[in-house]
């Protein structure tokens, strides 16, 4: 099955978070969701594969990076963070080497580093 195409009004969600970041507000929820959600459909697009597994929790996961296919139980290579820090990260507000020192993204397998494909352009 191809990546999807990521979501139209997702660029939108974006600058709506970022806006929010800026002004130092809480971003509304819907609009870090549906960010998130356009920021994983983004690296699915830049970095096909199926060896790694990106959970944004509770917004959604996807499969990217070449590699091993994974088709079974629990993949190897398991990347898991919450809707902000994913957002920080793709957005280049974040660096993936901070966010693992901080405990923000829990990491598992020899693929699960995404710092070569972050920030998302």
């Amino acid at each position: 099955m191809p990546p999807r195409k990521p979501d139209p009004e997702g660029p939108a969600r974006v600058a709506e978070v970022t806006a929010a970041l800026d002004r130092g507000e809480e971003p509304p929820q819907a609009a870090l969701r549906g960010a998130a959600r356009y920021l994983l459909q983004v690296l699915e697009r830049d970095a096909p594969g199926r060896s790694v597994e990106v959970r944004v929790v509770p917004v959604a996961a996807v499969q990217c990076v070449a590699g091993p296919r994974h088709t079974r139980g629990t993949p190897p290579n398991v990347i898991e963070t919450d809707p902000l820090t994913w957002f920080l990260l793709a957005t280049g507000r974040l660096g993936w080497a901070e966010a693992v020192r901080a405990g923000a993204i829990k990491a598992s397998g020899a693929r699960a580093d995404l710092s070569a494909y972050l920030p998302l352009s």
